[in-house]
């Protein structure tokens, strides 16, 4: 195999070291490997995104008991999906599994496509995620390029560069199609995305790696200069308030727009007007008694969040006329798909006789 700006190396060599570690010491037992259907794959390369194993597990395990194959999925509401995802962040990877699961229910029959094409073509799947589904699950010879996977490769091949840049992505791409073996492709990507996750970590074990011989990145020395970091940007700070506004019936919570951060979900009214004045002129409820909370802090990817919460008392019936706001009894009903923050401050609630 050669790739420009890069040694040559074996296609067999690399892929036959990789896969007898992984026979040995690679992870066998994680819940979407028994069976390894395209479905099951497909729920857990999602939810592996931006999130680690042993988070996912739980979140998978009641995921597939409440929606045992693609057919359920499809016929779920979009709320109860995005209340079972809820702590999982990201919402718009569930948003996109109920789409697309509706689209193979309506176009495809039930089943993924045969092509890795197709599979790219469905709602919220791209590149990797599409090779991952048709690998793990059939065996098909698709490369990969999740976050491990760029980790081994920009080390062994000593790649310059943040892998979010395009030219950069290329070559990484260019790298892992070269070595994905015809046969056992499933078996091999598996055991890349468990090497990068167990052993070339960002502090690697560089010993108990069965690549280490051929390293690049180790040969110089320079383990931890790949890949190369993100330019780092300052993260601008943003600030909320958000109302607890409780009845007999519970807390208010109101459905957030269909885009935007958390789009979809449930959560706490926000304003920047008294809550009084809002609540009479949104919903035509009266407010007595507030008092203010402790603000707490919430990070995104691109900034973080204060949110300050005050708390209201509604003063006669809580009645309402819309379906984007509803009561909610914390600890008793069953609880919609809300963000993480807003979890945080209904815990500290007792919930309404």
């Amino acid at each position: 195999m050669r790739v420009a700006g890069v040694r040559s190396v074996s296609t067999n060599d690399f892929a036959n070291q990789v896969v007898r570690w992984f026979e040995q010491n690679g992870r066998h037992d994680l819940p979407w490997q028994h069976p390894a259907t395209p479905y099951r794959v497909w729920i857990s390369e999602v939810m592996l995104q931006q999130t680690q194993v042993t988070t996912v597990i739980p979140y998978f395990e009641r995921f597939i008991d409440r929606f045992p194959d693609v057919q359920a999925l499809a016929r779920a509401p979009l709320d109860e999906v995005l209340s079972l995802w809820a702590g999982l962040g990201y919402y718009a990877r569930a948003r996109n599994l109920h789409r697309c699961a509706r689209v193979l229910v309506d176009e495809h029959r039930g089943e993924f496509p045969a092509s890795l094409e197709a599979v790219m073509a469905l709602p919220g799947i791209g590149r990797s995620t599409a090779g991952a589904i048709l690998s793990l699950s059939r065996g098909e010879p698709h490369a990969i390029l999740d976050g491990n996977v760029k980790r081994v490769l920009a080390r062994y091949f000593a790649v310059p560069g943040w892998p979010g840049r395009t030219s950069v992505a290329r070559r990484l791409w260019a790298l892992s199609e070269s070595v994905t073996p015809s046969v056992r492709a499933g078996e091999f990507n598996q055991a890349m995305m468990d090497l990068g996750a167990t052993v070339c970590t960002r502090q690697p074990a560089c010993h108990a790696c069965p690549l280490e011989p051929g390293c690049q990145a180790l040969a110089q020395g320079a383990v931890g200069d790949y890949p190369g970091r993100r330019p780092r940007r300052d993260k601008p700070h943003r600030q909320t308030t958000m109302l607890i506004i409780q009845s007999d019936r519970g807390v208010l919570l109101e459905r957030r727009p269909a885009t935007g951060i958390w789009a979809g979900l449930w959560s706490l009214p926000e304003t920047d007007d008294s809550p009084a004045q809002w609540a009479i002129e949104r919903l035509g409820l009266r407010l007595e008694a507030t008092g203010a909370g402790e603000a707490i802090q919430h990070q995104f990817t691109h900034f973080s969040l204060s949110i300050a919460p005050v708390y209201c008392q509604l003063a006669g019936a809580a009645a309402l006329r819309d379906n984007q706001h509803l009561w909610y009894n914390p600890g008793v009903d069953e609880p919609p798909g809300m963000p993480a923050p807003v979890q945080r401050l209904l815990k500290t609630l007792e919930p309404t006789p």
